[in-house]
This record gives structure tokens, C-alpha cells and sequence, in this order.
């Protein structure tokens, strides 16, 4: 229940909402995440409580008005309905919690994974599972082997973009996954891993009763300084929204895009406004969706517009979109823009990208419109991923499906490529910092990667929750990293001196994708968007 008492009292720094949070298991409860919603709002603003089990809302987040509150605390409810009337000489709210009715629902896909029966393997190559959504679906159903192999092809015929919301099919598969497929044998190797894989499901599902055959488990709350954060998440304007990437732009407004609709949004951070522009279609038949989203140095957008075949520029000043197809013979059902760098695109009128479809990179001369194309691997090739263009504006690259950072200079195009540590790290996103480091996410390897480009030398550093899985690490100007979890719910902040991780929990499921540190505050602020519940979400850190 609630226990709504005397007015909290108005100190250096104000408090609008504080409290307790307390169990009749823990007594005083510490990182228990607690999200305040006022009534119409699209803004939720969340902190942690601390080792006595406080938790306190400053006033400068939380305007006077009635508001419904929520908990994350893995392994238990909110005893009872929870609202608060805030006056404008602040409240306080005491929480009691009482044990989950239903824990299943609280997981992650990492409690999942760390749950479940099997091997690493085994759970590993479930992480392709959840690009579309968690597995709590296929966990939570009492489906057998000889239907989830039927399942499992029906999925193959969905592009990654796709949502249960608005699943949008395949036209064909990827340059290099046709060669495979070609190959004597394919056909029944591609049918034992569809077995292996449905039989693992079935094994680990309620297909044999109507309990699961291991124990739920939930990894521990946030401690110490993973609580001092506060969290703002920001609704869209429809839940099919998947805002793949988020950037901030120079006059603090923060832009996304969604992973499977035509759409650039724009957001005032302060008001929680948003502003949505339909980007052309140019494909009619093609799936649709954007995934990468970079400015120029003048501030306008660029956006890989994946099976559209394109690119997009985006001015903001004008409002207005120009685009650019790939040329008809590299244009296919397959082809897929992904990744877009124009950031140094002034030193030489290029601009970076790439075709996920064909594994190629191509460099944009917007003026003439032409595509110069550069195969750094013969098919069928790992797929080439993320770019990141250096102040020369020479581009480097990360072969995900591999274990490679590459490089291809600008100036003569030579193609100079580097190994992970780890092998078969499958590095997925990445940028460049102010130091010439390329961080990167090992999302297969579990690790954050960092290629010094100086020196030619890696680091990896591995996040401590199990099965983090980073899909994208950014470094900020403090010589922090960052990195987002599309498994945890977790946000990963490294100190890369020390070697010291701090993890942040979101407030609720977030399929963590690219990641943005806005380094014009003390400290700097993370942003992030979240693919599974429509949202932005801005995690400023206290210290």
C-alpha cells in the first residue's frame, strides 16, 4: 500500500516526492526503482532508492499534481494501487511491496537466458530472437518442436525491422545467405539447426506442463552508485513507433528514428512535444523503416533507409528530404541501407555507407550522385555493419558475423582489417571518440571492444551482468564508455581506466539498440531509444 504522510520537508535542494521503500521479506529496500507519471503526461521520471531505502524526486522534475506511481524491483509488486497528490510544498509517499504474483513477467531476456537449462550455445543463439521481441513469448508457451520449427520459418520470412505490432515480410534473403544456401547439403543443415534450436525451446517451455522445469531467476538490484540517476522516458505518439536510433541535435531537441515506418521525429526534451516528418517512399513494395541516423558538421540528418535502397538527408532549416537510390544494378530486393557517416563529409564532398544486404560499403558523392563501391571480403561475406568516419574522413567499419574492425582509406582506398581478441566477437556498432579510439559493442563476444586506431591495439572489457550482450559502446570525453544491453534492461557505464563497470536498470523492458552521450552537461547524459515500448529515454547520472 501507500502511506501518504506529512509534506516532505523543502531543504538546499528541494524535494517534490520522497518516502520508504520497504518488504516484510527485506525490510528497508535498496535500488528499487520508482517512476512517477503525472496524469495526461507523456514524460515518466524515475530515481532509485538508496541503502536506507529512500527515495526522493527533486522538485525541479516533478511539477505539482496528481500522479500514478510504479515500481521495478525484480521479484515483486507495488502493494495496492499507488497515486499521490504532490503540492507545491512537496509530499511523502512510503511504498510497501509485497512478493510478485507473477515473476515470469518481470524477467529479462538475460534472467531468462541465466534460468533456463542448456548450454552457452544453446542460449546464445537466442539472442536472434530477440530483435523482434522477448523471450517471454516463446518461453511462456506450450508450444512443441514440430510447431516451433513451423514457427521459426515463418519468422525467417519477416525482416529484422519487424514488430508484433507490424510484422513486414522479406522479399529475399541476403546476397550471401543465397550462396549459402546453394551449397550441397545446405538445405539439411538449415533443417537440424531449425530442429536443434525447436527442440531447445520445447525443452525449456511450458509445452510439458504448466510449470517450467528449472527455478525463475532474478539478478540483483542496483547498488551504491548505480542508483544516484535520475531517468526521464518520453512516450511517442504510437506504439508502433520503434526509435532505432536517438541523437541530439545542437539546439538541444532530440530526433529518432522508427526501425519499421517511414518517420523522422523530432522531441523537446523540455515538453516532451514531439514533431514527426514522413520520410519518402522510394520502394513501394519494400519493407519499411530506417536504421542509422548521423548529423553533418552543418547539423543536418542523414538516415540509412535500409530496404528502401537509399539514403536520406534531412535539413532542418528547410524541413525538406533529399535522397539517393543505390545505381539499379547494386539496387535488389536484398538491399539494405543501414548505416549512413557524413560527420567529416567536408574534407573530400563524400558521405559513408553501406548495404547490409550485400555486405558492400559505398561512398556517396551527394553533388553528382554517385556510388563508389569497395567488397572487402569475396562472397558469401560477413556482413558489414556499423561506420565511423575519421577527421581525414577514412572510414572504419565492423564485420559483424565475423570478428574484424576494418579500415578503407579515403584517399587511395586500401582496405586494411583487424581481429578481435575474442574470436567470433561479432562486433555490431560503434563510434569514434575525441581520442582516435573506435569503441565498439562485441555482440556475440559479450564485451566492450575498443581499437585504438594510434596504436593498432584492442582492450575488451566484459560487463559484470551475465548475458549483456552489448549491441552498441559510445566513449564520452571523460574517457568513460558507455554501452546499452538489448538483454539486460541495463545500461553499462566503464571506466576504462579502471576497469570499473557501473550498471544502470531502466524502468522497464528496453530492447537497448544505438546509444548517445550528450556531452554538453556535468555530468554527461545518456540517451537511448526504447524499440519495445514506444519511448526516448534520457538517464542523467548524479555524480
Amino acid at each position: 500500500m501507500v502511506a501518504l504522510l506529512k509534506p516532505a520537508a523543502v531543504a538546499q535542494n528541494p524535494v517534490a516526492l520522497s518516502g520508504q521503500v520497504s518488504s516484510p521479506e527485506e525490510s528497508r529496500m535498496e535500488g528499487v526503482l520508482v517512476t512517477a507519471k503525472k496524469s495526461g503526461s507523456t514524460m515518466s521520471i524515475t530515481v532509485v532508492s538508496d541503502e536506507q531505502g529512500r527515495y526522493r524526486f527533486p522538485s525541479s522534475k516533478l511539477d505539482p499534481g496528481h500522479y500514478t506511481l510504479k515500481i521495478r524491483a525484480g521479484g515483486y509488486d507495488l502493494a495496492g494501487p499507488a497515486e499521490v497528490d504532490i503540492p507545491a510544498s512537496g509530499a511523502t509517499a512510503n511504498l510497501t511491496l509485497k512478493k510478485a504474483a507473477n515473476l515470469s513477467a518481470q524477467l529479462t531476456n538475460a534472467e531468462w537466458l541465466e534460468s533456463m537449462t542448456g548450454t552457452a550455445e544453446q542460449k546464445t543463439a537466442l539472442q536472434f530472437c530477440t530483435t523482434c521481441h522477448t523471450l517471454q513469448r516463446p518461453l511462456e508457451s506450450s508450444h512443441d518442436a514440430d510447431e516451433f520449427v513451423e514457427i521459426h520459418k515463418r519468422m525467417d520470412s519477416y525482416v529484422n525491422q519487424s514488430s508484433p505490432l507490424m510484422p513486414q515480410l522479406r522479399l529475399a534473403p541476403r546476397l550471401a545467405n543465397q550462396i549459402e544456401a546453394s551449397a550441397p547439403g545446405a538445405q539439411e543443415k538449415r533443417e537440424q539447426s531449425l530442429r536443434r534450436t525447436a527442440e531447445y525451446l520445447a525443452a525449456n517451455n511450458l509445452s510439458k506442463g504448466p510449470e517450467w522445469p528449472y527455478p525463475l531467476k532474478t539478478f540483483p538490484r542496483p547498488k551504491g552508485r548505480a542508483t544516484r540517476v535520475i531517468i526521464t522516458e518520453y512516450d511517442l505518439p504510437k506504439l508502433t513507433r520503434q526509435p532505432h536510433d536517438v541523437i541530439l541535435t545542437s539546439d538541444g531537441m532530440a530526433w529518432y528514428i522508427s526501425f519499421g515506418e517511414q518517420v523522422l521525429g523530432r522531441l523537446d526534451p523540455k515538453t516532451g512535444k514531439t514533431t514527426e516528418y514522413e520520410i519518402p517512399i522510394l520502394k513501394p513494395g519494400s519493407p519499411r523503416g530506417e536504421l542509422g541516423l548521423r548529423p553533418d558538421e552543418d547539423g543536418n540528418l542523414w538516415i540509412g533507409m535500409m530496404y528502401q535502397g537509399a539514403v536520406a538527408k534531412f535539413d532542418r532549416k528547410t524541413e525538406k528530404f533529399q535522397t539517393w537510390n543505390l545505381p539499379a544494378q547494386w539496387n535488389k530486393d536484398y538491399s539494405q541501407v543501414n548505416e549512413v557517416n557524413p560527420i567529416h563529409s567536408k574534407v573530400d564532398g563524400k558521405v559513408w555507407t553501406q548495404d547490409s544486404g550485400d555486405y558492400a560499403i559505398y561512398r556517396l558523392d551527394p553533388v553528382t550522385g554517385k556510388f563508389e563501391r569497395f567488397k572487402p571480403f569475396p562472397d558469401p561475406s560477413p556482413n558489414i555493419y556499423d561506420l565511423a568516419a575519421d577527421p581525414q574522413n577514412n572510414v572504419y567499419f565492423t564485420v559483424f558475423g565475423a570478428d574484424q574492425i576494418g579500415k578503407i582509406d579515403g584517399k587511395n582506398g586500401k582496405i586494411t582489417l583487424w581481429t578481435t581478441p575474442t574470436k567470433n566477437s561479432n562486433p555490431r556498432r560503434g563510434s569514434l571518440d575525441s581520442q582516435g579510439r573506435f569503441w565498439f559493442g562485441e555482440w556475440r563476444g559479450n564485451r566492450f571492444g575498443m581499437f585504438d586506431t594510434k596504436a593498432q591495439t584492442f582492450k575488451e572489457w566484459t560487463p559484470p551482468t551475465p548475458w549483456f550482450f552489448p549491441y552498441d559502446v559510445i566513449g564520452d570525453k571523460n574517457g568513460e564508455a558507455w554501452g546499452g544491453s538489448p538483454m539486460t534492461d541495463r545500461v553499462a557505464r566503464l571506466n576504462s581506466k579502471t576497469g570499473e563497470f557501473t550498471e544502470y536498470l531502466m524502468p522497464r523492458t528496453t530492447n537497448i539498440r544505438r546509444v548517445f552521450v550528450d556531452e554538453t552537461t556535468t555530468p554527461v547524459t545518456f540517451w537511448v531509444g526504447n524499440n519495445i515500448n514506444a519511448s526516448v529515454i534520457k538517464l542523467e547520472p548524479m555524480d
